[in-house]
């Protein structure tokens, strides 16, 4: 029986890992004599997150370019022609029968590498508003897989797939009670629970509003669910108390989302694919700080459905608690923020996708 082998490419933070791993499970269940590897940027989470979910990954060489003045910008060339060189190798001595991508640094000279060398390339682009990485290597990519509709604007390739998010399996999938839930946190099923994500890797100003406007919040007679980030997590982990869950990394989201009544997050793709899923009222509160200013399109496009909320950082001291209150208070306008953001779920976009990728072998 022929050997399927299968490499794929993402991360940097949770939205470009997580559906490169929903993606590859899928592939997993549907594909006999399979075998499935990893590239990512060394020094990232993926790193750690990828082996954790059973595939082993290799790590290249490779950085964004930061937009402040940086001395280590100075070597991203080197970076780059580097990673080129051993995505070559990587490719040439795995074989793959088709190369993946989810974004993230890596996704670049792995993709680009394996275009060169006429092996499929599948893009599955997760936000409103692409990146320049994706923008380039579409042009050779078989199919590229888009969350949103109307992404034609973007890219010319005629094989534009419109597929949604992959998610999680479990944030779908289960038989979760919100009691179960509840109780795994140690919270009160009597009070109202607020949702805190700032990412995967945290979000300093949503996290100082928070410990800052603590006590305001909890007033409500509420409790809360804090992913605060591994890099700011002894900062705020002394405010834990049995109102106050607060989490590096929470890696029960099924728990948390079904624990929760109002959910305040970033507009990572990812987390707004699963926030429609989970179908709880949503606050974002997009980060200015993402290339392209992305997380701001994805929010606005939830926005103008009048499926979430959205407060810009900058924005935060004077709008929060208006905002905050009209969802609180108004259990009509909550319902109706919940109905409508469930209402652009789709939970099949694993299964999509994966259908792509065995045309693109011609996988029988």
């Amino acid at each position: 029986m022929k050997q399927h082998k299968f490499l794929f490419s993402g991360g940097g933070t949770g939205g470009h890992i997580y559906p490169a791993i929903s993606i590859a499970n899928e592939l997993s269940l549907r594909v006999k004599n399979i075998e499935i590897e990893f590239v990512g940027a060394k020094n990232r989470m993926e790193m750690k997150k990828v082996p954790e979910n059973g595939y082993r990954i290799r790590g290249l060489w490779i950085s964004g370019f930061k937009r402040s003045l940086n001395l280590s910008n100075l070597l991203i060339p080197f970076k780059i022609i580097f990673s080129l060189i051993k995505s070559y190798f990587i490719i040439k001595k795995f074989n793959p029968s088709c190369v993946i991508g989810t974004g993230g640094f890596a996704s670049g000279p792995l993709l680009y590498i394996a275009s060169k060398l006429n092996i499929p390339t599948i893009i599955q682009e997760q936000n409103s508003y692409p990146g320049l990485t994706n923008k380039i290597l579409s042009s050779n990519a078989k199919y590229i897989c888009v969350a949103y509709p109307d992404m034609e604007k973007y890219f010319s390739n005629k094989n534009l797939i419109f597929t949604g998010n992959p998610v999680r399996k479990n944030i779908y999938n289960n038989d979760l009670s919100k009691e179960q839930a509840i109780n795994y946190f140690n919270l009160s099923l009597s009070k109202k629970t607020i949702l805190v994500l700032g990412g995967s890797l945290g979000a300093t100003k949503i996290n100082q509003f928070i410990k800052e406007n603590l006590k305001k919040v909890l007033s409500n007679d509420t409790q809360i669910i804090w992913q605060c980030g591994l890099r700011e997590y002894e900062k705020y982990s002394n405010l834990c108390s049995e109102k106050v869950i607060v989490k590096s990394f929470i890696d029960k989201m099924d728990y948390a989302y079904k624990a929760s009544d109002i959910i305040i997050s970033r507009a990572g793709a990812s987390i707004i694919s699963e926030l429609c899923i989970v179908g709880k009222p949503v606050i974002f509160i997009p980060s200015p700080n993402v290339a392209e200013d992305h997380q701001t399109k994805n929010a606005l496009s939830l926005v103008k459905l009048k499926s979430a909320e959205m407060i810009y950082e900058k924005e935060l001291n004077s709008k929060f608690f208006k905002v905050f209150n009209r969802i609180f208070l108004d259990e009509k306008y909550s319902n109706q923020l919940a109905s409508s953001i469930q209402k652009l779920a789709k939970p099949n976009a694993s299964n999509e996708i994966v259908n792509y990728i065995l045309r693109t072998i011609n996988y029988a």
